[in-house]
């Protein structure tokens, strides 16, 4: 069957010069695809109908509402509510949305970080009727601003900490709701505003390839659809606590967050970025998490710092998604989850949220090394497409494709993004064809492997990156002429590598060109790396060639003095830093986010620290003490603070003699 999908053909079907070694590339290095062995969690649950998906996301919570009214809904560090108590804050808000006629024609805008004060307020909007539209405070003012203007917000919901940006960001005369000025706790009755299953329920901001986020429209029906096949996949129950990790404005988190409050069980958000990796492993054991999610990249943090030790012993499910799952992150969760705790891997986007789902237990064997995604789920039917759109055969490495009647709406005012990647089914018109970009290739017994990407989105850390939005953003940089992006290294240590070339008499420096990037895009769409070129290889047709873009490592640093290490601590942090950042050296006054550091690296930068000193440090404290030698003082200090004169000087003379023998390659 042709369905005319192909995203690499130009004349005569053929693809175009980038995406040809991609597809070529990923035929050379197929992993196994014997028979999977399928694996269902054993806890009772209350399975999520297909009927429960026809109503609204107010109807769904409002039923668990009245079957767990006294249960925990969700718990942050700032308040907890029990669903009753959740229930009544979210209609506190929806009727203040109501009173203001909120969502008649546009959105509603939630500055707030991802705690309980976000969830009241996404549950508020949902019963109110208003599409609602998360946005992080921690992204660059910039960006915010831009979507804040794009998703034509009506009202802003902020809190105290928030007030002052939103009210910077906010138009002359849109309302913004205080949270922490309104009583959350006072009665108020469910609102009686009717919402519809197809009625639109949130915008989530994604990168754009025009150099600016374009925003995923999701209805009432698609959200539901999604928690029913995460919910029978997994077996979420009332009696499940869920962490949340991710940030409200991501994808990632929408499944836990609706998850657990449409199934009466538990929320609990959770800032890494404040408390840290090492209060995470803490804070999962103390409250005794039983549904555990994040990308790889923090997941291998995390076990790392737990070194192999089995923690969790609530621990029942572990989720991974975001990023492939190696054959690593599988020994690593053998080696510290509980016994009969199972490791879930799924694929999903923020168009499509989850299409494949794949549970793994202890004894489950792996036939290469990566995890496949696993099997098809109700409502979604995957298609394997080739150069010319037609389907391939069993292992036959094609374009994932998504066809079902549960796909996203479309991109929030942009038809023609909307039209590139939604296409009618021509056998059903209630369905409807998503063509994703990533490379994959069905198993015998219909198990899915996903084989990487055929365009220029990437996932960095599981964040998704266009590349063409970095490099949009790069070349209104005034020194720069013109430029390429492209992905070094693999894995975890996978990171972003600049290509510029300079106008004349203009050359910036990797520093200058770091600053631009972080006004506008979020710190891990910034590149570590810079290399400046004469030109920028072309293919045939005169597009960039990626492939032929020098290899990484050639790549110019910026020309600052360098200060060598003048103490044990500083020379151990030096020689960390360039480790975990991938550079040939770093100076005591290098600062560590110019030099592309990102909140993951600063975890195991933490991490190695806390294991060879003892000293427990904070992503906070990193922020604040950002070079080497400032980092170095401040480790001092606590060590000081922890030992006695006399251990302190034996700890510094063992660091001191360990870098010697370091350097002398003992």
């Amino acid at each position: 069957m042709n369905f005319g999908l192909g995203r690499g053909v130009t004349q005569g079907g053929k693809m175009t010069g980038h995406e040809r070694p991609v597809l070529e590339e990923n035929r050379l290095n197929r992993v196994g695809s014997a028979q999977n062995r399928r694996v269902i969690p054993e806890n009772p649950f209350v399975r999520f109908e297909r009927r429960d998906v026809e109503q609204s996301i107010g109807q769904r919570f409002e039923q668990q509402v009245r079957l767990h009214p006294e249960r925990l809904a969700v718990k942050s560090s700032i308040r907890q509510w029990s669903y009753a108590g959740l229930n009544r804050a979210a209609n506190r808000v929806a009727s203040t949305l109501v009173q203001m006629q909120a969502g008649d024609s546009g959105t509603v805008a939630l500055l707030l970080e991802t705690d309980a004060l976000l969830i009241v307020s996404m549950l508020g909007a949902v019963k109110a009727g208003c599409p609602y539209v998360p946005i992080d405070p921690l992204f660059p003012q910039e960006r915010n601003r831009y979507i804040l203007d794009d998703c034509r917000a009506e009202v802003l919901i902020t809190n105290e900490r928030n007030l002052d940006l939103a009210r910077q960001w906010a138009k002359p005369g849109m309302p913004l709701v205080n949270l922490d000025e309104l009583d959350l706790d006072q009665e108020a009755e469910d609102p009686q505003r009717p919402v519809r299953p197809e009625s639109l329920a949130y915008l989530l901001y994604t990168s754009g390839s025009t150099g600016q986020p374009k925003g995923v429209m999701q209805t009432h029906r698609t959200l539901l659809h999604m928690v029913m096949k995460y919910t029978n996949g997994i077996h979420i129950s009332a009696q499940d606590r869920l962490s949340l990790l991710s940030s409200g404005s991501f994808a990632a988190s929408v499944s836990d967050i609706y998850g657990a409050l449409l199934n009466g069980a538990a929320l609990l958000p959770f800032s890494v970025r404040e408390q840290g990796v090492g209060e995470l492993g803490r804070w999962l054991a103390q409250e005794a998490i039983t549904l555990y999610a994040s990308t790889p990249t923090l997941f291998r943090s995390l076990a790392n710092l737990l070194k192999g030790q089995a923690a969790f012993p609530h621990l029942r499910l572990m989720k991974l998604g975001g990023e492939l799952v190696t054959r690593k992150d599988v020994e690593l969760y053998r080696s510290f989850s509980p016994p009969k705790c199972l490791l879930h891997v799924s694929l999903g986007s923020t168009e499509m949220s989850s299409i494949r789902q794949y549970n793994l237990d202890k004894d489950t064997a792996l036939a290469g090394d990566t995890v496949p995604v696993g099997y098809e789920q109700d409502g979604t039917q995957v298609l394997l497409l080739d150069e010319s759109g037609r389907d391939v055969g069993v292992n036959e490495i094609g374009e994932v494709a998504v066809k079902s009647r549960f796909l996203f709406l479309g991109y929030w005012q942009n038809p023609e993004a909307t039209q590139k990647k939604l296409r009618p089914d021509p056998n059903d018109p209630e369905e409807r064809i998503f063509v994703t970009g990533d490379l994959g290739r069905l198993a015998e017994d219909g198990c899915l492997e996903i084989l990487g990407r055929m365009d220029s989105q990437v996932k960095i850390r599981g964040y998704r990156v266009e590349l063409a939005e970095v490099e949009a953003v790069l070349a209104q940089h005034p020194a720069v002429k013109s430029t390429a992006v492209k992905v070094f290294g693999s894995g975890e240590d996978q990171k972003l590598a600049a290509y510029l070339v300079a106008k004349e008499d203009s050359v910036p420096t990797a520093r200058e060109l770091r600053a631009h990037l972080r006004t506008r895009l979020p710190s891990y769409m910034v590149p570590s790396l810079y290399v400046k070129l004469e030109s920028l290889p072309l293919t045939p047709s005169g597009k960039v060639d990626r492939q032929a873009l020098p290899t990484a490592v050639q790549a110019l640093e910026d020309h600052e003095t360098y200060v060598a290490p003048r103490t044990p601590v500083e020379e151990t942090q030096s020689k960390i830093w360039a480790d975990v950042l991938g550079i040939r050296q770093v100076g005591v006054e290098d600062n560590f986010f110019d030099l592309g550091g990102n909140s993951l690296m600063a975890m195991q930068i933490l991490s190695r620290t806390e294991a060879g000193l003892g000293v427990e440090l904070s992503l906070q404290n990193l922020i604040e003490s950002p070079s080497v030698a400032q980092f170095a003082t401040l480790i001092v200090e606590r060590m000081s603070a922890i030992s006695d004169e006399e251990e302190l000087l034996r700890l510094l003379d063992e660091l001191e003699e360990s870098q010697n023998k370091s350097s002398n390659g003992v």
